[in-house]
């Protein structure tokens, strides 16, 4: 879009620069400096792969903490790069801004070291170098759109021209209050005589010696173009302001105050919306135009116009499924109910629907009728990836005309959400080489899993010298506690642990030990997280995982510190005793239908790191002391769900192998948790055809 709002503009400046002689010596008249030189440019090659637009602040210790933040604020997350110059700073530097203090308040001398240091540091990266005062209101978007279109061949000097004091110098400089642009070319060239300025040449105003320094030092000539900027009076209002010179202004210049420069940052932002809108509306026009001569006719213009046509099916199976939805209730939810109350992200995703639908609706139809909404009669939804969300919506709605007459009607239409382009979020580093702190919990249910997991684990990490370290939680009741000097449950684990630690001198396997009634993960977690560094990376684990280097680099690039964690959902195999009825099972087994399925009623497994956990863990204090039942009621999932921001990542995970294994279900946890296992337990015998074989076999041996 932006490239549109500026074509006509850079089209003048590539015919005014391709007419420049070098022979003009006249004073400007218009308000952009082009500065060509006569011999050929310098060549850079296009594998330098630098970025486009530089920008940097010039602010003081007085504003950078009201002004400079505002400013911060309104172009940062619009440009790549931006950095404050100034000469001297408070102690504390206002958060998320790049400040650069040369530690001295006198100003030529602030702007020579502002330049020195970008020659220094930003010279090799970028094209264009913009500066611009903390007063003054930036358009970011459209300055980025203008660099956009320049030659970065180009010595370019450009900004609203100013006469030099006194008048006695010809030529004129770039006024510092409406920003300037600098190219790559042109610093480059001043970058030799850039000490000369700084001894030789004596002024009041950095602007205007940095005017001076580019024509006594460069011998360049000078052209003439538009640089549009606005000089704002005092106490005016953004909003009232009507001028084309205004609403076209790269930049606005001085503002008073942070909320003034806020009113001018919303008031360019409705601007460039509504342009956009009108640019939308044009399009589709032009679209509908064209579409009437196409082959098929009108038929060929998609509704709504613009946007990817609808997904056509191929076969019974790829039909895509509505969901019906009243006002009240949605008839489709995620626990398999056959209706459940809408609630959350739906009930704003439906209110918001039928917001915009009767908003469609009165402004087709004013103002010769006027529609009110009576109630949703009916509600379908359906998520198309090609397109987006789409709605159809039966509206009971009242209609009253200009005399004050009223009827009720039924009127039915339809929406779409449609999807935004693709775009990359930017996301935290991580490492493969980060090590995994496993943890595996046991009980005395859980012992004799121990030897066959001990054995796959020593093959896919200890010979493979896995960066991993293997923990065993041992969980003892209050009576198998108490009996542990006569009876220890857990002393032919101990026993394994020490074979293990013999035959692969490298390795240790630590264990910790645990007395408690109720086995909550959280309580467990607490333990251990106070016995490793912050920085640990944990694995939460169980005895029937088979855990392999697949998986446990996925573990390290889907946890992030201060940022994700992740819960795998491993597959399951069915019971042996259905899906392989009468036969033998297979030494291995494949990630097939009949050989098991993701068991996505577990939610044991976990990937985070310790200062993640006790992070979340701290915001659940004020809870945790009115209700102490809260460490058993919940479980890991279900505290970061709850308590962090950060992202809970849950995916399938093909690496993450179990066996078939039934889960003893311990009652005393919540009923969520006890539902889910319990759940887990059933839907791990095997798949519907196969218990369903089951039954008719019994059925027809019993007929028998």
């Amino acid at each position: 879009f932006e490239s549109l709002v500026y074509l006509a503009l850079v089209l003048d400046a590539v015919f005014v620069i391709l007419r420049l002689n070098c022979l003009s010596t006249s004073p400007l008249q218009n308000t952009i400096f082009i500065l060509q030189h006569c011999t050929a440019c310098q060549n850079i090659t296009e594998l330098g792969m630098r970025e486009r637009l530089f920008v940097g602040v010039l602010t003081s210790k007085n504003t950078i903490n009201t002004l400079g933040v505002a400013i911060n604020r309104t172009i940062s997350h619009h440009l790549d790069t931006v950095v404050f110059f100034t000469g001297m700073r408070n102690r504390k530097v206002p958060h998320g801004m790049f400040v650069v203090t040369h530690g001295d308040e006198r100003l030529i001398w602030n702007m020579f070291q502002t330049i020195k240091y970008v020659l220094e540091h930003y010279i090799n990266e970028y094209d264009w170098f913009y500066f611009v005062q903390d007063d003054t209101y930036m358009e970011a978007d459209r300055i980025k759109a203008l660099v956009g279109h320049l030659s970065m061949d180009w010595e370019l000097y450009m900004g609203r021209p100013e006469e030099f004091i006194g008048g006695e110098m010809e030529g004129r400089y770039c006024y510092g209050g409406f920003g300037y642009l600098l190219s790559r070319t042109l610093l480059l060239r001043l970058q030799p005589f850039l000490e000369n300025c700084r001894n030789d040449i004596l002024s009041a105003r950095p602007d205007e010696w940095l005017g001076r320094c580019i024509i006594d030092y460069l011998l360049v000539s000078l052209q003439g173009l538009q640089y549009y900027h606005y000089e704002l009076g005092k106490n005016s209002d953004p909003s009232k302001e009507e001028s084309e010179q205004f609403k076209n202004a790269l930049t606005v210049h001085p503002v008073s105050d942070p909320e003034q420069m806020y009113r001018l940052h919303k008031h360019f932002t409705e601007i460039e919306l509504q342009r956009t809108y009108d640019e939308i509306a044009k399009l589709q026009a032009e679209i509908k135009n064209v579409s009437v001569v196409a082959f098929e006719g009108n038929r060929t213009a998609q509704w709504p116009v613009g946007i990817n046509p609808p997904f056509e099916p191929k076969s019974r199976f790829e039909v895509l499924r509505w969901e019906y939805f009243t006002e009240e209730q949605i008839y489709s939810c995620t626990d398999g109910s056959p209706k459940c109350e809408l609630r959350g992200i739906d009930q704003m995703d439906v209110a918001d629907v039928i917001d915009i639908a009767m908003g469609e609706l009165n402004k087709k139809y004013k103002p010769v009728l006027h529609l009110k909404k009576q109630q949703l009669i009916n509600g379908y939804r359906r998520f198309d990836p090609t397109r987006g969300m789409e709605y159809t919506l039966d509206l009971q709605l009242e209609v009253v005309n200009q005399k004050g007459h009223s009827r009720s009607i039924t009127k039915r239409v339809h929406l779409v959400r449609p999807l935004s382009r693709i775009e990359i979020i930017p996301m935290p580093y991580v490492t493969e080489a980060t090590r995994v702190h496993i943890i595996i919990p046991l009980t005395l249910l859980d012992r004799s899993f121990v030897n066959h997991f001990l054995e796959t684990f020593a093959s896919n990490a200890f010979e493979t010298s896995e960066n991993a370290i293997l923990t065993f939680l041992f969980i003892y009741d209050p009576i198998e506690a108490q009996q542990v000097n006569q009876n220890d449950i857990f002393a032919s684990v101990k026993a394994q642990i020490n074979t293990y630690e013999r035959k692969y001198p490298t390795v240790k396997i630590p264990w910790i030990s645990v007395k408690t009634e109720t086995p909550s993960q959280i309580k467990f977690m607490d333990i251990i997280s106070k016995k490793h560094p912050v920085d640990t990376l944990f694995f939460l684990a169980n005895i029937n995982t088979n855990i392999n280097s697949e998986f446990l680099n996925r573990c390290r690039m889907n946890s992030i510190n201060n940022w994700q964690v992740f819960f795998p959902i491993h597959f399951q195999d069915y019971n042996p005793d259905v899906a392989y009825h009468n036969q033998q099972p297979p030494a291995t087994i494949d990630l097939v239908k009949d050989a098991g399925h993701f068991d996505r009623s577990s939610f044991e497994e976990a990937c985070f790191y310790n200062s993640d956990y006790m992070a979340t863990r701290t915001r659940m204090t004020a809870d945790v002391q009115e209700n102490e039942e809260i460490l058993e009621n919940l479980d890991i999932y279900d505290m970061f769900v709850k308590y962090s921001v950060l992202h809970v990542f849950r995916a399938v995970e093909p690496a993450l192998h179990q066996q078939y294994r039934y889960q003893s279900c311990n009652p005393r946890l919540s009923e969520d948790i006890y539902h889910r296992c319990v759940q887990s337990n059933l839907e791990g015998l095997g798949s519907r055809s196969q218990l369903a074989m089951l039954v008719f076999e019994q059925e027809q041996g019993n007929s028998t």
